[in-house]
């Protein structure tokens, strides 16, 4: 919300009072207060979160955290039938698939927290604080 400088006058509107920045103050300390719940809630939920995969086969599955951790590597006994190389390959595309898939959801928690965050007041700059002093200063005359 700007801020101008109004004169009082026939036609014109009072400029707003000390009681109107109380007012906006306490409006910009709730939106503060409910834009902070709800980073927390999204650092919740990325802590929370869990990125699965599976091979195309279902032999190896994985599961990462949201900070792209591995915490869970499953095999199938059948595993033992494939050579190393190829083991070894299908265990490495499933480990990134389930970090690619943890990284995606803590992506989209991170863009609807941002978005609902997007409308931060605007700060108080030295024009409005100017204005104040000004107004206060004409009104002690």
């Amino acid at each position: 919300m700007a801020y101008q400088r109004l004169t009082a006058g026939a036609d014109m509107p009072t400029p707003p009072s000390p009681d109107d920045d109380v007012e906006r103050l306490e409006q910009v300390l709730i939106q503060g207060r409910r834009m902070m719940e709800r980073l927390q809630e999204a650092r919740a939920g990325i802590r929370d979160l869990t990125g699965n995969a599976e091979s195309a086969d279902g032999l190896v599955k994985a599961v990462s955290n949201g900070q792209g951790d591995i915490v869970e590597l499953r095999f199938d006994p059948r595993v033992m039938r494939l050579d190393p190389a190829a083991l070894g390959g299908q265990v490495t595309r499933v480990l990134q698939a389930a970090q690619d898939d943890a990284a995606r959801q803590a992506r989209t928690i991170v863009d609807d927290a941002l978005a609902d965050t997007a409308n931060l007041p605007e700060p108080l700059d030295e024009r409005f604080i100017r204005d104040r002093v000004d107004q206060v200063a004409r009104n002690l005359l």
